[in-house]
């Protein structure tokens, strides 16, 4: 009798469980699985997607894609660089503009340059960004990048 009451209460389990397996829509599985993993996936540690393009912007505070919201500079050695990866970006701050942050390649971190005074460059240590003809960026003395200044989006502060 033991044994009968046993494999009742098996057999029980055991179709409960198939049954709630059937429930289950194979379509919503794979779309959550989906989500978690584009969520989840390719993220910086400001939750910025790196995947598509995303950066985040320790000026701003938000995530931006630069190349589409930045001014681009590029190399001094090659102005017709196609390559957007070797391209150096700014970013102007949204409360005015006596600071700029720099987006170089090949660089996790940017760099915020602040000028004291309008027609300054912008500076930090050896790094000057020097408005003329849009912009240049020069480390110590040496020109790197620059650009004609457009700004794709919105106008930038001179």
């Amino acid at each position: 009798m033991r044994n009968c009451l046993l494999l009742l209460v098996l057999v029980i389990c055991l179709f409960s469980c198939k049954k709630l397996d059937q429930e289950a829509d194979p379509e919503f599985i794979q779309k959550q699985t989906l989500v978690d993993t584009v969520t989840t996936a390719d993220k910086d540690e400001n939750g910025c997607l790196d995947g598509a393009g995303y950066f985040w912007s320790s000026l701003n505070k938000e995530c931006i894609k630069i190349y589409e919201s930045a001014i681009t500079l590029y190399p001094q050695n090659n102005q017709n660089n196609e390559d957007e990866t070797k391209n150096a970006y700014i970013v102007f701050s949204e409360n005015g503009g006596n600071e700029v942050e720099v987006f170089l390649p090949n660089q996790v971190k940017s760099i915020i340059l602040i000028r004291s005074a309008e027609g300054q460059p912008w500076q930090f240590d050896e790094w000057r960004l020097v408005p003329w003809k849009g912009f240049i960026l020069k480390k110590e003395d040496k020109i790197l990048f620059s650009g004609d200044g457009k700004d794709r989006t919105k106008s930038h502060r001179k």
